[in-house]
């Protein structure tokens, strides 16, 4: 993440973060923690989960830090790839899905 909109993740932003919001930040961290452990899915699991969702909400410090996460819970390249794929045409799905409003707007209207 060069030169971009988003400022390099660094320990002194995390650290600022918390200043600012310690119980909020601490809350956010516990959370955090008890949805990535393993549970009736694995952490790998999860991971790839993440992967997949950080792309449909294209945040960049996600998807780097959950393709890391995926990576480090055993994960392929191939399966990181899969799970992006499955996001994109969920997001491509989403598209298609709300067509029926546009369709029905063009047969006179949805009422």
């Amino acid at each position: 993440m060069s030169e971009s909109l988003y400022p390099k993740a660094t320990k002194a932003l995390s650290d600022k973060r918390h200043e600012l919001a310690p119980e909020a930040e601490a809350a956010f961290r516990a959370f955090s923690q008890a949805v990535f452990k393993d549970g009736a899915l694995s952490r790998k699991t999860k991971q790839l989960i993440a992967v997949a969702v950080a792309h449909v909400t294209q945040c960049p410090y996600c998807i780097q830090g959950h393709t890391k996460g995926a990576t480090r819970e055993g994960a392929t390249p191939q399966e990181i790839m899969e799970a992006i794929w499955v996001a994109a045409e969920m997001r491509a799905g989403g598209a298609v899905a709300h067509s029926t409003i546009a369709l029905a707007e063009l047969d006179g209207g949805s009422s």
